[in-house]
């Protein structure tokens, strides 16, 4: 998939909707080599994914490994809305908390009380972190109304020829 193809999936509304949600789940080999799903808090600055960790999260040797992540973001409503994500991570250990992990946890419900309780709780835990950087190589936007999952496009096709016959 070339880029001009990902950033015209990544640009259209739903996906813009997906990309500006809290959480999403991220599929990545462990270092055992089983795979893992995890939720994991996100941002998205206008070409990439970002997610923060802790230096000993275990899916940091992991990812430098093999960075190859699959992504996905959606909604719990009918129709459902999912965009599906695959890249290459590319992890960098920063110095204090990044701004990112700030802005990724400034669309939960928080007073301003409680916000400030929770980045002093921040700041007085981690004295670094873990920048996770996915620039997306694969895009797929399915909303059941103009785009399906491959496979039931497929079933959609071959009812198509059965009935043309």
């Amino acid at each position: 998939m070339d880029a001009s193809e990902i950033k015209a999936i990544l640009e259209r509304p739903i996906s813009q909707e997906l990309l500006g949600r809290d959480l999403l789940r991220m599929a990545y080999v462990a270092a055992d080599g089983t795979p893992r799903n995890i939720p994991i808090a996100f941002t998205w600055n206008g070409e990439q994914i970002v997610v923060c960790t802790t230096k000993n999260a275990a899916k940091v040797p992991a990812l430098r490994r093999n960075p190859r992540v699959a992504l996905t973001i959606d909604t719990e409503v009918h129709p459902p809305r999912i965009l599906l994500i695959r890249g290459r991570a590319e992890l960098e250990v920063v110095e204090g908390i990044p701004e990112e992990y700030l802005q990724i946890n400034g669309s939960y419900e928080m007073s301003d009380a409680q916000r400030v309780e929770w980045e002093a709780e921040v700041r007085s835990l981690y004295d670094g972190m873990v920048r996770i950087v996915i620039t997306p190589t694969w895009v797929k936007l399915i909303d059941f109304e103009n785009t399906l999952p491959s496979a039931v496009e497929e079933l959609v096709r071959q009812r198509a020829e059965r009935q043309n016959a």
